[in-house]
């Protein structure tokens, strides 16, 4: 993916502008937080079942 402009960032994902005007390219994290981000953590395909979880729902 060619480089995009980040748009917004967040604890589970950061949005991009999409390909087309008035769209956006999401990327999930595999970062964990819990205690209110006291713990932090990597988990390796979260962001890819987030993603398949969006998909599912938006579809």
């Amino acid at each position: 993916m060619s480089r995009r402009r980040r748009v917004y960032e967040g604890k589970a994902k950061v949005l991009y502008e999409g390909p087309e005007p008035g769209t956006l390219v999401q990327h999930f994290k595999d970062d964990a937080t819990a205690f209110d981000a006291t713990k932090r953590a990597t988990i390796e395909g979260k962001g890819v079942l987030n993603n398949r979880i969006s998909e599912f729902i938006f579809t």
